[in-house]
């Protein structure tokens, strides 16, 4: 099995928190207001940076998890 290249991995992260955002049905501006709450300030615009790009800490990921409720992620399609 060939292992993703750097881009598909940065694809991979960015989609699993557009996915949670979606089923959710949330918006960035309430993932902005959540993420406040843990005491993380980032604006819209940095965080639609950031899942653009696909590249943040694995400290970011776990935050947007955290402030959006989700308790499992899964890693397959």
């Amino acid at each position: 099995m060939a292992m993703p290249e750097r881009d598909e991995w940065h694809q991979k992260v960015s989609g699993i928190i557009k996915a949670e955002l979606k089923r959710r049905n949330m918006t960035y501006k309430q993932l902005v207001d959540r993420l406040v709450e843990l005491g993380v300030h980032e604006s819209e615009r940095n965080i639609a940076n950031k899942l653009s790009r696909g590249g943040f800490t694995a400290v970011f990921f776990v935050q947007c998890l955290v402030a959006m409720g989700v308790s499992t992620v899964r890693l397959d399609d």
